[in-house]
């Protein structure tokens, strides 16, 4: 194990792309703690020098973090907090926007019009972890409404979206919030406030991973007969061109004043697992984890419980079928994970040490022990050369950034 960073600050890993194409830097924020956002910089730290830099800085009351990088050129893209807040408008998750920083240029990801009539391909409230695409052309996020929040804190669903490369879009600007934005963004998922029970609708989707390029797994929260949540997988298929992400089904793209913006002509959710008759049912959102695909879209991840009650992963195809139990662990999978580069493991949290699990047996591999204090379950992120996994973890009270060789 090797410690990375060591101000007497916290440093934070998104979890998933904190690499730099070429392996040699962390990319990170510098958050007080995972759940307040009052951090005023991105940052990234050679790991084999320990040289810092800081990557953007902005003032003006805005806050920044959750970074992840472009899968092959040196371009960031990050949370960005409302400049100059006040008691009218404060960063929230209906507040908030995706930044890019390449050669020192800085630009929206996504548009914001919050006045009707709406404007096509902007958004009407925040996105958050936005993550590129394999590659590298489009970015997912999570997405929260503005319009309906003002409405309904109960109408403000949580949905998921895509920016794709098909801008400017220009908002009018008539509400001094407003911005304009690089991207064409669109809600790729459907939510409604209330699901019917033993249905396929959801209240809200979420932690959202690409499916290769051109579909997106998620976790949506179902009812039961009985009403109570389940969160299960679905999967999209995403427009093939620019004219697919610009076509509106029967309803506007942009949303209404009553109504979310919904997916372009034809994207349709498709959901993959069926657990309500489980022992335990649902996907767990604890630990918080990401669904993630196999590097060859052959295969999605995600953390269940068994018939025991222990977390485990499980592998799905895209197109559907019988989960496959993966792992059989003694205790739960603490943490978030992510697949190494080449597909044959899986990293993750296990006994409070960081461990691999053969992609085909499940077969588990610890790779750290004596750890001073457990990793963070937060991000567990393998360098692109797949010879490194990173992590966080609490040093003389900071949270800082350590690394381990994977092996391979």
């Amino acid at each position: 194990m090797k410690q990375i960073t060591f101000a007497p600050r916290h440093h934070q890993l998104t979890n998933i792309n904190t690499w730099t194409a070429d392996s040699q830097w962390l990319v990170f924020d510098v958050r007080p703690s995972g759940a307040s956002f009052t951090g005023e910089t991105i940052e990234r730290v050679n790991v084999e020098t320990g040289e810092c830099e800081v990557i953007y800085r902005f003032g003006h009351g805005a806050h920044v973090g959750v970074v992840t990088v472009h899968p092959t050129d040196d371009k960031y893209v990050f949370i960005h907090g409302p400049e100059n807040p006040d008691a009218n408008w404060q960063y929230d998750f209906h507040h908030r926007r995706g930044v890019t920083v390449q050669n020192a240029q800085v630009e929206n990801l996504d548009a914001m019009d919050i006045t009707a009539p709406y404007t096509p391909g902007a958004l009407r409230g925040g996105s958050h972890v936005h993550v590129f695409s394999p590659n590298g052309q489009f970015v997912s996020f999570t997405y929260n409404d503005h319009v309906l929040h003002e409405r309904d804190a109960k109408l403000d669903l949580r949905n998921v979206g895509v920016a794709a490369p098909f801008g400017p879009v220009t908002p009018r600007g008539n509400h001094p919030r407003e911005y304009a934005g690089a991207f064409w963004s669109v809600l790729v998922s459907r939510t409604t406030p209330t699901p019917l029970p033993g249905s396929d609708e959801i209240n809200r989707a979420y932690e959202e991973g690409w499916v290769g390029n051109d579909r997106i797994a998620f976790i949506g929260d179902t009812l039961s007969n009985s009403g109570e949540k389940v969160p299960e997988l679905f999967i999209v298929r995403l427009p093939k061109d620019e004219q697919g992400w610009k076509r509106a089904g029967s309803e506007p793209l942009e949303g209404t004043a009553e109504k979310m913006p919904v997916p372009p002509a034809g994207v349709v959710q498709r959901r993959l697992t069926f657990t309500h008759q489980n022992r335990f049912p649902g996907l767990v959102n604890v630990p918080r984890h990401w669904v993630r695909s196999h590097p060859q879209a052959k295969e999605i991840a995600f953390l269940m419980r068994d018939d025991d009650g222990v977390v485990q992963l499980w592998l799905i195809a895209p197109e559907g079928g019988e989960p496959r139990q993966l792992t059989h662990n003694a205790s739960d999978i603490q943490s978030a994970f992510n697949w190494h580069p080449s597909g044959y493991a899986l990293g993750f949290v296990l006994e409070n040490r960081i461990a691999l699990a053969d992609s085909l047996t499940g077969k588990v591999t610890f790779l750290t022990s004596d750890h001073g204090n457990p990793p963070s379950g937060d991000a567990i992120v393998f360098s692109p050369n797949g010879q490194l996994i990173a992590w966080m973890e609490e040093t003389a009270g900071f949270r800082q950034l350590w690394v381990t060789e994977t092996g391979k």
